[in-house]
């Protein structure tokens, strides 16, 4: 014989989530619906909450009791005075003749710090710079620096944009790439040490000297302009390589800018 009853689906067994101890956390009344929109004005809010209670009231302040630190007492004798303060917690009758040696652990310096890049963050990477002499051009990344730095160029041809250090919080990396995977850079180009500005200490200042001297400017060296050449045709032979090669001379010698309504936040670059 074919039992012809279905047999039912087994019913989910109910899990009470307080005995288990798991808090179940409630939407909010007041919730955002799409651009900075509330479901409840401020003036309904504000009933809802019941704060016209609360507007108005102050807590009186509890002021404690002092503890006295002494205490005047009676001394008997003629030429004693008659009363002297007594401390009521008692010094201590030692102290140490030298302070105790406290031991300072071993402070990991700038340099040896872990550094950590976004992913996004790829050499390629076509950025756009938000701060600095050159806020908003759009730039190459060559390569992740050991000391957390970004070395991005223009290249200089395009958008007047030099070989310089930036530094990842003030970058916004698109989707679009260039393939630097063959191009091989100058080993000097490539370092940390290549950009570090020499100081000059200043002369004293003799009695007639105090207008006559000014603050001298940065001037790029010759050695500099060289390098910047070498990196722009290295760059540009890349760029020229890829299929939207018209597309990106245009893209990168534009600017970026917001108009209004628009957030950076909301957009896919």
């Amino acid at each position: 014989m074919v039992d012809t009853k279905a047999k039912a689906p087994a019913k989910p067994v109910a899990t009470d989530a307080k005995k288990e101890g798991v808090k179940q956390r409630g939407k909010p009344r007041n919730r955002d619906l799409g651009n900075g929109v509330y479901r409840f004005s401020r003036t309904r809010m504000y009933h809802k909450k019941a704060i016209y209670k609360f507007v108005g009231k102050t807590t009186e302040k509890t002021v404690k009791p002092k503890k006295p630190i002494a205490i005047e007492k009676k001394i008997g004798g003629e030429k004693n005075g008659g009363t002297r303060l007594v401390l009521l917690k008692k010094r201590r009758k030692s102290y140490p003749t030298s302070d105790p040696v406290t031991v300072h652990h071993a402070k990991k310096t700038f340099r040896d710090h872990v550094r950590k890049f976004r992913p996004t963050l790829v050499p390629g990477t076509i950025l756009i710079l938000l701060a600095g002499a050159h806020k908003g051009k759009r730039v190459v990344l060559l390569k992740r620096l050991k000391s957390g730095l970004l070395l991005v160029t223009g290249p200089f041809l395009i958008n007047a944009c030099p070989l310089r250090r930036v530094s990842q919080n003030y970058v916004i990396a698109t989707s679009t790439r260039i393939n630097l995977s063959g191009v091989k850079f100058p080993k000097e180009v490539v370092k940390d040490e290549y950009y570090k500005r020499t100081h000059h200490k200043r002369a004293k200042k003799a009695e007639g000297d105090i207008f006559s001297t000014k603050k001298v400017d940065y001037k790029p060296s010759e050695q500099r302009k060289i390098d910047q050449k070498v990196v722009d045709k290295l760059v540009i032979g890349a760029i020229k390589k890829h299929q939207d090669k018209k597309l990106l001379f245009t893209y990168l010698s534009a600017m970026f800018g917001l108009r209004s309504s628009q957030y950076p936040h909301r957009m896919k670059f």
